[in-house]
């Protein structure tokens, strides 16, 4: 990770559509004492947080520690903008913090150890910075979060962690992490001869550790160098390069507020993932801008690729639409949330779960703006369902067509403008009964299906378990043939709601099946029906598939 690389060669994007780098470039080589003693520093709201764990502690470490005899070392690249008093940093704040831990770790080393002059230089060159006309001192490097700028001020002062920083995913652990790793190591790298190694790290990291900086005039123009070079560390998320680019194009006066509402949007996608985070992003876009690709979402957002018929929306009003939909697509996410839908609403989210449905996710919320929401809420999910019998919803081709679908509804104020679009996507009844009988499909959509038909409605309460009343393992030796069975096994004819978790003992045949399995049916279940059938054969199953495709087509139609 620390080689001595060439830098890079730096320039506006191979895309012809897409916009160069057209500031000019002030770079130069600086080692990195004079780069900390000549400036202080901020990572800025718009850098992703510190993110590095042991694995990228231990690189930085080793690279160090077996580099310190040998000559002048290039750690990396630095892209700094002029704003205000301090200097920001886009790009290297992982290795300006991680450098900051390790100075500090030799920094008290030295007063421990009684070298105090060398201790004075350490912390005047990389750790706080001297005001001479009033003889105050503030940190070199500072973060722009509060609670993490605490931990990290906290820790470069006194050489400890704070006894507070517990969340094992919050920055502030990561920081005080990884000076644990570094202190700890430091100290069994100077127990031959501690006061000759304290001398060689401060003349290593002061006059031999360089770095590549460019500074820019502004976070715009430094952000798009950024966004073309950064190759090192983790790889950037859709996420980082979103929040990155909206905060750069902010007026450096309301960078703060945005940052803020930022991270209280994201943070409610924390349990979900990344990838959830940028999902919702992009649904929220496709309401106003239509189809987008997810590897399209950041280029067309930050106006690096035009895409025909779509303007991208501002920065300021993303993040607007982000926070007004969030309420309504938490709810999407978990229908048990407190939030603006109503129950018919809550139920058709429900019923999309556990489908396993997202696709359909900025229809809703294209709906949801309008007074008649309840009506175009049953049309989408009866569309899905009949879909998903007949025939396949998950291909890009239909996904494309919701996400048109959902600008479209935007646009007209009605989500009945999309009707005639769907024609050829809504199958009749008599379609839908024929492939439902006789098709197989997979467990969830088997369990929602059997729980619609017994509740007699479309959105069904998640009562029950589903189990397979044939199955290789249990009725194999029964009235039904193995090639029978593996026919009809994940059809509808062959399912059976139970209040039991697991198959009850002794259900090898079909009698042992009715004396204890139809005792656990669930309210509503067709018991009756199943104690009437003498053989659990194909007819058997063809039969009570063709009866309940018949049920459920009454539902669905």
């Amino acid at each position: 990770m620390w080689r001595n690389d060439s830098l890079p060669k730096l320039g506006g994007h191979p895309d012809e559509e897409r916009d160069p780098v057209t500031t000019p470039l002030n770079a130069s080589a600086s080692s990195a004492g004079a780069l900390l003693s000549n400036a202080t520093f901020e990572v800025p709201p718009f850098q992703r947080e510190y993110s590095w764990g042991e694995d990228e502690v231990a690189d930085f470490w080793n690279d160090l520690r077996n580099n310190l005899d040998a000559g002048p070392y290039f750690m990396g690249l630095i892209i700094l903008t002029d704003e205000g008093a301090r200097k920001h940093v886009v790009d290297g704040q992982q290795r300006l913090i991680t450098l900051s831990l390790l100075a500090t770790a030799i920094y008290h080393e030295a007063l421990q150890r009684g070298r105090t002059a060398l201790a004075d230089r350490i912390q005047a060159d990389f750790l706080r910075s001297i005001d001479y006309d009033s003889d105050r001192t503030d940190p070199r490097v500072k973060l722009s979060d509060e609670a993490d700028n605490q931990t990290f001020q906290t820790i470069l002062k006194t050489g400890r962690t704070p006894p507070t920083v517990a969340d094992r995913d919050s920055v502030s652990f990561r920081m005080a992490a990884s000076f644990e790793y570094i202190s700890r190591n430091l100290k069994d790298d100077l127990a031959n001869d501690p006061f000759k190694r304290l001398g060689r790290w401060t003349d290593f990291l002061t006059n031999r550790l360089y770095f590549a900086v460019f500074v820019h005039p502004d976070p715009s123009s430094a952000y798009q160098v950024y966004e073309v070079i950064n190759t090192r560390g983790r790889e950037l998320t859709t996420a980082d390069l979103l929040k990155n680019y909206i905060l750069s194009q902010t007026a450096p006066d309301l960078r703060e507020e945005l940052y803020n509402k930022w991270q209280v949007i994201s943070k409610q996608f924390a349990s979900e993932g990344t990838n959830n985070f940028v999902q919702y992003i992009r649904h929220v876009v496709t309401v106003n801008s239509g189809h987008i690709l997810p590897k399209d979402l950041f280029t067309f957002l930050a106006q690096r690729v035009r895409l025909p018929g779509r303007s991208p929306l501002t920065p300021g009003a993303l993040v607007g639409l982000l926070e007004k939909r969030l309420p309504l697509y938490s709810q999407m996410i978990d229908p048990t949330l407190a939030g603006p839908a109503d129950a018919s609403a809550l139920g058709v989210f429900a019923a999309l779960n556990s489908l396993g449905v997202i696709a359909v996710r900025p229809l809703l919320l294209a709906i949801s703006d309008l007074q008649n929401s309840s009506e175009g809420m049953d049309y989408v999910l009866r569309l899905v369902v009949r879909r998903i019998v007949v025939g396949n919803l998950g291909t890009g081709n239909v996904e494309r067509r919701l996400s048109e679908a959902a600008r479209k509804i935007h646009d007209a104020g009605d989500w009945r403008a999309i009707i005639d679009d769907f024609r050829d996507l809504n199958p009749t009844r008599e379609e839908f009964v024929s492939q439902l009988k006789k098709r197989a499909f997979n467990k969830g959509v088997l369990t929602f299906l059997r729980r619609s038909i017994i509740q007699k409605c479309v959105a069904p309460q998640l009562d029950g378990v589903l189990h397979f009343i044939w199955t290789r393992q249990a009725l194999g030796a029964g009235a039904m043939s193995e090639e029978d069975g593996t026919y009809w096994a994940s059809t509808i004819g062959n399912t059976f709601l139970s209040e039991l978790d697991r198959r009850a003992k002794d259900t090898g045949s079909w009698s042992g099946f009715k004396s204890h399995m139809l005792p656990t049916a669930v309210p509503g279940e067709w018991r009756a029906q199943l104690e009437a059938i003498e053989d659990w054969d194909a007819a058997a199953v063809e039969k009570m598939g063709e009866d309940l495709a018949d049920a459920a087509g009454a539902i669905w139609f």
